[in-house]
């Protein structure tokens, strides 16, 4: 499958907002938009005039994409099944990302980032229901039980997220057990309990693939 190989902090550069690519990292003063770095590019100076009203809607609907890590042709194919279902296209679309293994798996903190969650699922260390899952993109149902596969319980990358668990707690919509590693993804979330989605306009995203 294809994937982005490149510098991720230039992502968080390009969006002037910290995107959580890099867990830690990106809390700490290595964070390049701590340092005050501008947006990547010869001359971004020269780029930062008014937006059009399409402008404004590709740079939220790349914001979005970035921040789960997705490539177009995932993200347009996740829209595409969040416009077919019933209720408001932009919180489905949500919805759907959230539902998706490797975000589930980072927010239950048994990664640092959606990237580093994303190769914990690819490189089998995951199970939902105690059946092994190695796709990413799967979606979880509401009381799917996910967990780390017993050998890989001791990985210091995953007793090293657990510690967020103490510090920040979890989302409303999941329950985990550090101790056993596994965590349950209690219900489908609410718009407006992803807190950390506040200034993402999900709507500007509906309006940019609707043209």
């Amino acid at each position: 499958m294809a994937r982005y190989t490149g510098p991720v902090c230039r992502m968080c550069r390009a969006e002037q907002r910290k995107l959580m690519l890099k867990g830690a990292r990106c809390m700490s003063a290595k964070c390049p938009l701590d340092k005050k770095r501008g947006a990547p590019g010869k001359d971004p100076k020269a780029r930062g005039g008014k937006k059009s009203e399409y402008g404004i809607q590709l740079a939220e609907k790349q914001k979005l994409r970035r921040m789960y890590g997705l490539l177009e042709k995932q993200f347009r194919l996740t829209y595409d099944k969040a416009s077919r279902m019933p209720g408001v296209t932009g919180e489905n679309f949500i919805g759907l990302l959230e539902r998706r293994l490797d975000n589930v798996v980072y927010r239950m903190h048994f990664a640092i980032s959606r990237r580093q969650a994303r190769q914990l699922v690819s490189h089998g260390h995951v199970t939902v229901n105690g059946k092994s899952v190695g796709i990413p993109g799967y979606e979880v149902k509401a009381n799917d039980v996910i967990e780390i596969k017993e050998k890989s319980k001791k990985l210091p990358m995953i007793q090293d997220a657990l510690n967020e668990v103490s510090k920040s707690g979890t989302m409303p919509w999941v329950s985990v057990d550090v101790d056993a590693v596994k965590g349950t993804f209690s219900a489908y979330p609410r718009r407006e309990e992803i807190t950390d989605l506040v200034d993402i306009k999900e709507q500007l995203v509906v309006e940019f693939y609707s043209k």
